[in-house]
């Protein structure tokens, strides 16, 4: 028995971000974006679709959100717009979550009880009548969040990090227009996509996988493999954008359906810690990881022998790691501060331990 679950309306194609006022449908909205939005024109473009339906933008989302700042900006937000119904969130993956964090009113109006709720792991049941709805459009490809109910959460002073995940932080839709992500600088490219392709492994070697998870992982991750060097080199190139974009949302839409699995759970720690992008936090273990993942499941390993086009699990990880190193991209997780040998074990056993490590098709039942 299995199922696969979706809600988000997905519209996509270049030029689509034409279409947000149709997909407003009339209601007002707040626009949450990021600081250098408004120098892309970014701000101005949907000023401009929108007109006095916009009644704010907030324009001020740091990569990783932190509860340092989400609580004045949320406690902002419903003191100033408590009955504007939809939020708008333009922006990569970091952006996105921010705009979960700020669907629903807590009710004191205090941040705190939010952040309660995601320290102790309980019920926070919000006025369903107060809720807002929310509409992603990333402009990044790789982060997944228009399509999932995830948002990462960080608390950098006190050394964790939190995910929020409530029946309403799945977008109401994902509006992926690649004409957007034209601009995204070379690092933040890589490093998105990156994140992608992270999301579709370890939405196939996952304990929860499906059907309709595994194809779309697996048809991400080929698309990811055969585009990613090419965009890289040419990165106006729109079509490359686009083909990027529809993986990174297949991608997405895999592990709205299975989590992430270990390489994920070994990347916050790093990130934490050590400041290093979530993309390249989560991708540079990857083909250890395949090498533990390889020979747990027949199926499994036919699809991933054939995304790599590799005859055995030598070959197989050999390519992957060759991949990521001529994108730049160190393997060896001493330079993550994780060296060989007793430190990287006691790393990958503690991620194992945590909540997404559990997903891993490895990990102890």
């Amino acid at each position: 028995m299995w199922n696969f679950h979706n809600p988000v309306a997905i519209h996509a194609g270049a030029g689509s971000l034409a279409t947000l006022p149709q997909l407003l449908a009339g209601r007002r909205a707040v626009l949450i974006t990021f600081p250098e939005a408004a120098a892309l024109g970014l701000e101005q473009a949907v000023a401009d679709l929108l007109g006095p339906q916009l009644v704010a933008i907030e324009n001020n989302v740091q990569p990783n959100p932190d509860v340092a700042w989400l609580g004045a900006m949320h406690e902002r937000l419903w003191q100033q717009h408590p009955d504007v119904p939809c939020l708008i969130a333009l922006g990569g993956g970091s952006v996105i979550d921010c705009a979960k964090a700020m669907l629903a009113p807590t009710p004191s109006g205090r941040f705190e009880e939010l952040l309660t709720h995601l320290r102790q792991d309980s019920a926070f049941q919000p006025d369903p009548a107060r809720i807002k709805t929310l509409i992603a459009i990333p402009t990044t490809a790789g982060t997944g969040s228009e399509v999932t109910p995830w948002a990462t959460l960080w608390d950098a002073a006190g050394g964790h990090k939190y995910s929020l995940h409530r029946p309403w932080t799945w977008p109401e839709a994902a509006l992926i227009d690649a004409e957007l992500m034209c601009s995204l600088p070379p690092a933040a490219t890589l490093a998105s996509a990156l994140d992608a392709l992270s999301h579709a492994l370890e939405a196939i070697w996952n304990r929860h996988r499906n059907p309709v998870s595994s194809t779309l992982a697996a048809s991400a991750a080929r698309s990811i493999l055969a585009t990613l060097p090419a965009l890289m080199r040419q990165p106006d190139a729109l079509a490359l954008r686009e083909q990027m974009a529809v993986a990174a949302l297949q991608a997405g839409l895999a592990f709205s359906n299975t989590r992430t699995a270990l390489a994920h759970s070994l990347s916050y720690d790093i990130t934490l810690r050590q400041g290093v992008v979530h993309g390249i936090a989560c991708s540079f273990s990857l083909p250890h990881i395949l090498r533990l993942a390889l020979g747990r499941d027949a199926a499994v390993d036919a699809l991933l022998l054939d995304i790599f086009e590799a005859d055995d699990a030598h070959q197989a990880v050999a390519r992957l790691t060759a991949f990521l190193e001529a994108l730049g991209v160190s393997t060896d997780p001493a330079r993550y501060g994780l060296g060989e040998g007793e430190r990287w074990d006691a790393a990958l056993q503690q991620a194992l331990q945590g909540p997404r490590g559990r997903n891993f098709i490895a990990a102890a039942p």
